[in-house]
């Protein structure tokens, strides 16, 4: 008869915690009380955009799933992202072959660095770029550069740059500005031949002062 008592009591102790933890379960929460983390670090949201794999964090767009979610790509926000010149910044460039692979972007390099979307909607990826020319603000001017041919891009020819060694081909519809802090990392240099090239073509579509 005693340990039945004790097996009723021991019951009913369980039946009034498992009561006690439904109610607290249910109960609303208080205004502005705010819901336990869920795992400290915001999640990559992988997504496809313009065929390309990018991952979305907290509304901004990064290229690949490694980049810091609160940093960005370098030459993605802030003061130093890359941004398209305008008419006259490019018709003030002077092109030149001056590379020098110091951690810097320079002349004749292919460097790697965010590139916005000519929609200019926030969006962009990581691309290589080819430095043509140093700007009046101590930055640098480029084009960026596609694995894929379209009409009027201009020939680089293969390199480093592309793990495959697939052929480069520059896109002559932007030049853009690239500063150092906005440089993920440097990439190639370009032979002289093929940077004239390159200048050449882009001149016939931006003329430049120094191809005039």
């Amino acid at each position: 008869m005693a340990a039945r008592g004790v097996l009723k009591a021991l019951a009913a102790a369980v039946i009034a915690a498992l009561l006690r933890s439904t109610r607290q379960q249910g109960e609303p929460r208080s205004p502005g009380a705010k819901r336990p983390p869920s795992g400290g670090q915001p999640r990559l949201r992988a997504q496809r955009t313009h065929g390309s794999p990018v991952a979305t964090v907290s509304g901004a767009t990064v290229s690949g799933a490694t980049i810091s979610p609160a940093e960005g790509s370098p030459g993605q926000f802030g003061r130093d992202a890359t941004r398209d010149l305008t008419a006259q910044e490019i018709a003030n460039l002077a092109p030149s072959y001056e590379p020098n692979p110091d951690g810097d972007p320079d002349p004749g390099e292919i460097v790697w660095t965010w590139v916005p979307y000519a929609e200019q909607d926030g969006r962009g990826k990581d691309r290589p770029v080819l430095i043509i020319a140093r700007t009046s603000d101590g930055a640098t001017a480029g084009c960026y550069l596609s694995t894929k041919q379209h009409r009027g891009f201009i020939s680089v020819g293969q390199g480093a740059w592309d793990p495959q060694g697939r052929e480069s081909f520059l896109s002559p519809e932007r030049v853009l500005r690239v500063t150092e802090p906005g440089m993920r990392r440097e990439g190639h240099v370009l032979s002289p031949d093929h940077f004239t090239r390159a200048v050449s073509g882009l001149a016939r579509v931006h003329p430049m002062r120094g191809t005039r």
